[in-house]
């Protein structure tokens, strides 16, 4: 066994022999961080591409962000919702205008977000469609990815989060993403939702095909279902508009929203829908000892605040017209067979004979960008809605040298 010698080396060490291995990270250890830049403990910088999959929309510390956290840490940051706290009206009240809906149900992560959409599907079903008891359907999209609890994983099509968890929750039915005609003859009278992601971010920025989304709004209107968006990615953003839906002008019955709410600070996901679906819950039937506690409030509140002036969006939506035409140019040369994405978020397939997507990874690693791979030859691209133009190229530049163009 090597000595580790390095500052980096003994913190991996460390972290590799006493953290479950549920994650392969990139060998990079961070110290610091400001806007889209990250510091090693070595003292290198890195421009983060990745900005914690959407989680870090407006960058590292942002001064706003971290000014309101501040303030909330001096006077109270945890109640429980066995009493009142004076944060929480204004962030329920201020997320359902945001959202166009009536009520929140506020909870931690994305995968307790998706949770409780679940919950709440089965509970409209029963109470408001009359579904059979136990019979509650919802039919979601193949290479989804919606979280990794037991249940989630029930619906997933991704032998890595699926294999060795069973036995399987029961009440999914899964469809060829982007196919309509599928989805409609998935649809029946125990059906009670249809929950899919509008843009598939970890399959590889998958994006749906045009028409895809109004018409999962029709069908599921016309045949009384619910349409769930899970904008946990997507929302808030990312595509250069509040929720990734609006590219196509569709409003759905309930968001699933969750990382860039919380900005990047702490952990805030939310359920928002009517007052129809959301205002069937009664006191103990469902809860979370830290969902929409006083600190989570605070930091969401300002995350609203800087979304309502539409600067994040503008940015998101120019950015991201640069970026996604000079990604265009490096399709058709052999490095790079398609590009696909919205707005400052990007899936770009590399030609499987140049390495796959964790040595591209590794390789813009070593230049000071940091990306994610999945699913073999892939790699994403999310920088922070802050990222400057100049530093984007920078970036641009480096994945032209990997791949040698």
């Amino acid at each position: 066994m090597v000595t580790p010698t390095t500052s980096t080396e003994r913190s991996i060490a460390v972290a590799e022999a006493h953290s479950a291995h549920n994650y392969h990270p990139l060998p990079v250890v961070v110290a610091s961080a400001e806007g889209a830049w990250v510091t090693d403990v070595a003292g290198k910088r890195y421009l983060d591409m990745l900005a914690g999959y959407s989680a870090l929309n407006f960058g590292h510390r942002n001064r706003r962000l971290i000014e309101a956290a501040k303030a909330q840490l001096d006077r109270v940051t945890l109640t429980s919702r066995a009493f009142h706290h004076d944060r929480f009206a204004d962030f329920c009240a201020q997320l359902a205008e945001f959202c166009g809906k009536e009520m929140v149900l506020p909870m931690n992560t994305g995968a307790e977000a998706v949770e409780t959409a679940v919950k709440t599907a089965r509970k409209w079903g029963y109470q408001v469609k009359g579904v059979p008891d136990g019979r509650a359907k919802i039919i979601v999209a193949d290479n989804n990815f919606h979280g990794r609890t037991t249940t989630i994983v029930s619906f997933s099509t991704d032998p890595e989060a699926r294999a060795d968890y069973g036995p399987y929750t029961p009440g999914f039915e899964i469809v060829p993403y982007g196919d309509l005609a599928a989805l409609e003859d998935a649809v029946d009278e125990d059906t009670v939702a249809v929950l899919i992601e509008p843009i598939q971010g970890e399959a590889g920025v998958l994006m749906p095909p045009a028409g895809y989304l109004p018409g999962v709004r029709r069908l599921t209107r016309e045949r009384g279902v619910l349409f769930i968006a899970d904008e946990i990615q997507s929302g808030l953003g990312r595509t250069g508009r509040d929720f990734a839906c609006q590219h196509e002008d569709v409003v759905p019955d309930v968001y699933v929203l969750g990382k860039a709410l919380g900005g990047g600070i702490v952990p805030v996901s939310a359920v928002v829908s009517s007052r129809e679906v959301l205002g069937l819950f009664r006191p103990g039937e469902h809860g979370s000892t830290f969902g929409g506690n006083p600190l989570a409030c605070a930091v969401a509140l300002e995350v609203l605040a800087m979304l309502r002036t539409g600067e994040y969006q503008q940015r998101a939506t120019e950015l991201g017209e640069h970026l996604h035409h000079e990604l265009g140019l490096l399709v058709g040369g052999g490095a790079v067979d398609a590009v696909r994405g919205r707005g400052l978020w990007a899936g770009i397939d590399i030609s499987p004979a140049l390495g796959t997507g964790r040595e591209i990874s590794e390789r813009l690693l070593e230049r000071g960008v940091l990306v994610k791979d999945t699913h073999g030859s892939t790699i994403r691209l999310a920088p922070p809605l802050v990222v400057g133009k100049e530093d984007l190229d920078w970036a641009l530049d480096q994945l032209r040298a990997v791949l040698g163009g």
